[in-house]
């Protein structure tokens, strides 16, 4: 029964990925080989496509491993992963807590981080390469990259919320972790990493970095609208704002108080 609903669900993806990131050719320049890095909670129905966008890089060999880390999944998540040839380690359902773990786990000189329900345009690694191959020179101002944020649905909320994103990522170099997160596991590391923040721990990482320190690339990374098309889009956008607007609340330094002490 189980491997007849992951032969399933492999078959509703495009193209087929079996054991596709377990091996891959050496070709490309050794330092520039990405390990991608997935959190995931019963995320059968999606990361099938997550998945399957990896393949061309992963036979390119610039994609050489692919890590997903199981938050205790009561589907066949795991299972999923397994049988196309990603590495699964587990953690916490803590999203921080799970990137932070799979980054331990990765093996290459650059991690993408990556959400279990994204799927990356065809031909993301040119673009992908291209920015590693001006940060390894140096001659790059930025830290990281991150994709052109994007929904898989129709209508004008989702084009909307996408403009807004957009918006918020050239003015402020704030992606979302919706739009994935490439980086050196030298800055990773000298950045201190992800905290195990349930929430907001893309955020917090970003701002480590330093503001405007992230390349907007312009390959999208398609995202699922499922909680939005639920919840509601103006909802769900406030949603995420407040919580962003909480976490600046509790990184603010105190402000000085007139007498020159600080608020208690």
């Amino acid at each position: 029964m189980l491997a007849r609903r992951v032969e399933q669900i492999k078959n509703e993806a495009r193209g087929g990925w079996q054991n596709c990131f377990a091996v891959g050719p050496a070709s490309w320049h050794r330092s520039r080989m990405i390990s991608v890095v997935i959190p995931a909670l019963n995320a059968e129905r999606t990361l099938p496509a997550t998945l399957t966008a990896l393949v061309p890089a992963a036979l390119d060999g610039i994609v050489r491993e692919v890590v997903v880390v199981d938050g205790g999944s009561s589907d066949h998540t795991r299972e999923i992963a397994d049988h196309a040839g990603a590495e699964v380690v587990t953690a916490p359902a803590n999203r921080g807590a799970q990137l932070r773990a799979g980054a331990h786990a990765a093996r290459h000189p650059w991690l993408l981080f990556l959400n279990a329900d994204t799927v990356l345009d065809q031909g993301w690694e040119r673009e992908a390469d291209s920015f590693i191959e001006r940060a390894e020179r140096g001659a790059s101002r930025h830290a990281a990259a991150a994709f052109r944020f994007a929904l898989d649905d129709d209508g004008l909320a989702p084009r909307v919320l996408e403009k807004l994103v957009r918006l918020r990522s050239s003015t402020l170099g704030l992606p979302y972790g919706d739009q994935g997160l490439l980086i050196s596991r030298r800055r990773y590391d000298g950045a201190g990493g992800h905290r195990p923040l349930p929430l907001t721990e893309d955020t917090d990482l970003v701002r480590r970095l330093g503001m405007r320190r992230v390349k907007m690339l312009n390959a999208r990374a398609v995202g699922s609208a499922s909680r939005y098309r639920r919840d509601g889009y103006l909802r769900g956008a406030l949603a995420g704002a407040g919580q962003r607007l909480l976490y600046t609340l509790r990184q603010s330094p105190p402000r000085p108080s007139p007498l020159g002490g600080s608020d208690r």
